[in-house]
C-alpha cells in the first residue's frame, strides 16, 4: 500500500486518540484541499499490511484511514481494515466519494464491513466551516455505516455509538 504517513495520538481526525494513516493518491483535487501532496499515487512509500498493523499496535488507540483518499486502493485496505478490526479498533474512513457512491462499488463497499463512520463526500471550498465536527467542509457527512447498512438513507452518527480505546 502507498502511505504518506501515520500519525499516531491525533484528535482532529475522529473522536478520542487515534492512529492516523494517510494514504497516498486522490483524483478528486479538491480545489483548497489541505493535503494536495496526497494526490499523487507516487506519493508516500509502499508498506506491507504487517508493518501497518504493527504501528498501529505500538500505538494502541483506534484508526483513521485518510489521505489521499484511501479508497483509491480499496482492494488492499479491505484487507488492512478486517485485519485493524479483528483487533478490536473502532475505524473511521475519509473520502471524497459519496456513501451511496462507496456502495455501488464491490471493493469500497467491502471495506465498510470494517469502518465505523465514514466521512464522505468531497471537500468544497466554498463550503469550509471550521464550526462543523471532524469534517473541512459543511457538504461532508459523517455516517454511521452500521446503522446505514440496514436502512434506506444514510444514518448521520450521532456522536454517541461507540466509545473511543485509550
Amino acid at each position: 500500500m502507498r502511505v504518506i504517513d501515520i500519525v499516531p495520538g491525533t484528535t482532529v481526525d475522529g473522536p478520542g486518540l487515534r492512529t492516523a494513516i494517510y494514504f497516498a493518491g486522490c483524483r478528486h483535487r479538491c480545489p483548497g484541499c489541505h493535503n494536495p501532496q496526497s494526490w499523487s499515487e507516487e506519493a508516500g512509500h509502499e508498506m506491507e499490511i504487517d508493518d501497518i498493523l504493527a504501528v498501529v499496535d505500538e500505538n494502541g488507540f483506534d484508526v483513521t484511514f485518510s489521505g489521499g483518499d484511501p479508497m483509491f486502493q480499496a482492494e488492499e485496505l479491505y484487507k488492512l481494515a478486517r485485519r485493524i478490526k479483528e483487533s478490536g479498533r473502532n475505524i473511521w474512513c475519509y473520502t471524497g466519494y459519496l456513501y451511496e457512491d462507496v456502495m455501488a462499488h464491490e471493493f469500497m463497499r467491502r471495506v465498510l464491513d470494517y469502518v465505523d463512520v465514514l466521512v464522505d463526500g468531497p471537500f468544497v471550498e466554498a463550503r469550509k466551516d471550521r464550526s462543523v465536527l471532524f469534517r473541512g467542509s459543511s457538504n461532508q457527512r459523517l455516517i454511521d455505516v452500521a446503522r446505514s447498512t440496514s436502512a434506506v438513507a444514510p444514518v448521520l452518527w450521532d456522536g454517541e455509538s461507540f466509545t473511543a480505546v485509550f
